[in-house]
């Protein structure tokens, strides 16, 4: 109130007069129709912004597939290095030199793997005949004994068997055809695993400065949101990998060893194949336990093969009910509905290289988008709402905002 503004008191402002609504409304905005309900308005504003955001999302969608050779080895560093990342810290502390400490990870991460493959060769190249004598086998017994029922004709299994044959043949070329969207020939994948390694030496030496350089991309004003929330999806893609790394390796270890005891052939690469599907949750470990009971069917019949998928489903059944509810905890963990619908989606654009992606993709996006949109990168407090996923990390970034006159 101005100075020269008389002061009113109580009883005057009781004794004055209403002002009709027709003068305190507002005044209509420029444009706007009366003939246009507001709700239509409402939808129509909704959807243009709805229909822009789908396109730059198409148009990133599609840059991506064009620049697979380079954007898929970039993610596959990333992932690596939010696996290791838990291991490399703690050694860094230890040696206190960052070469020292890159070197023992880089080199030990490429000895585990080299490793398990050479493992993996190893077993395939000892039992692959046997393995081959006893499934024909098998197939022949099983087809003998159809025969000998009467109720299906010797065309009929042929044809069953053919069509069956197909069915895996076209499912194998889509499998080989994912697993290989890096690129066509030996050379694209081995130049992709060479970025890889690079990428992750350079985000493990250099990580921090990448970023700071990256965040002057930005707005001066949006940088403490964009800082806050991509520090949030890091620390949640940390915590997605170090406990799909746990649960995988459990799972390989139960299956492996079930599979070994029951004396199913191909036990380790049964072993490896189990662990990396782990990281395609829910869908992986389906697949993966699925290709070992039928192997255990036509190795060793169909109570090798009824034994190897109680193992099986006793594995599931502790890695959802004990293992996922003590690792995930609160962090990342993620509703099995979200989890298919991510995958399936990432499958159908990337094949394996996008059902292994999509969900801690999923994860950094949801986890950043509640940062921005709650303002906790300015309160410091854990947001309330989320989108994909039960909660973000318990510890938001606080970052400073320019626009305050202290820090934040």
């Amino acid at each position: 109130m101005s100075e020269g503004t008389p002061r009113r008191g109580f009883w005057d402002l009781l004794r004055a007069r209403p002002v009709p609504p027709e003068q305190t409304a507002e005044p209509a905005r420029r444009g706007d129709s009366g003939d246009v309900p507001a709700g239509l308005r409402i939808g129509a504003a909704y959807s243009w912004r709805l229909l822009l955001i789908m396109a730059v999302a198409a148009v990133a969608i599609a840059l991506i597939i064009v620049f697979k050779a380079l954007v898929i080895p970039i993610l596959i560093a990333i992932l690596l290095s939010a696996l290791v990342w838990p291991v490399y810290e703690p050694l860094r502390r230890l040696v206190r030199a960052r070469a020292i400490a890159i070197t023992i990870t880089v080199v030990g991460l490429i000895a585990i793997v080299a490793a398990l493959l050479t493992l993996v060769i190893w077993q395939i190249t000892q039992e692959a005949p046997e393995v081959r004598d006893e499934a024909t086998q098998m197939v022949d017994d099983a087809h003998a004994w159809l025969l000998t029922t009467g109720f299906v004709t010797d065309a009929q299994i042929d044809e069953f068997f053919a069509a069956t044959t197909d069915f895996i043949r076209a499912q194998a070329d889509f499998l080989l055809s994912g697993a290989i969207s890096v690129g066509s020939t030996l050379g694209t994948i081995v130049a992709g695993a060479l970025i890889a390694v690079f990428v992750l030496v350079c985000l493990l030496a250099d990580g921090e400065p990448i970023w700071k350089w990256t965040l002057k991309l930005f707005p001066r004003t949006a940088r403490p949101a964009v800082d806050a929330a991509a520090r949030n999806g890091w620390h949640t893609l940390i915590n997605y990998a170090r406990t799909q790394l746990m649960v995988a390796t459990i799972d390989a270890i139960g299956i492996g060893i079930g599979a070994f005891l029951l004396g199913v052939p191909l036990a380790w690469p049964i072993a490896v194949l189990v662990f990396l599907g782990a990281f395609v949750p829910f869908v992986g470990a389906i697949v993966t336990g699925a290709i070992a009971s039928v192997l255990a069917l036509f190795t060793g019949g169909i109570w090798l093969g009824l034994a190897m998928l109680a193992v099986v489903l006793l594995v599931q059944q502790i890695e959802s009910n004990v293992l996922q509810p003590l690792l995930m905890g609160s962090a990342v963990k993620v509703h099995p509905i979200a989890v298919v619908l991510v995958v399936t989606g990432g499958s159908m654009i990337g094949g394996i290289a996008g059902a292994l992606f999509a969900v801690p993709v999923a994860a950094f996006v949801n986890v950043a988008a509640i940062t921005i949109s709650s303002g906790s990168w300015r309160t410091g407090r854990e947001p309330e709402a989320d989108l994909l996923w039960s909660t973000v990390p318990r510890k938001i970034m606080r970052v400073r905002d320019p626009r305050e006159g202290k820090k934040a």
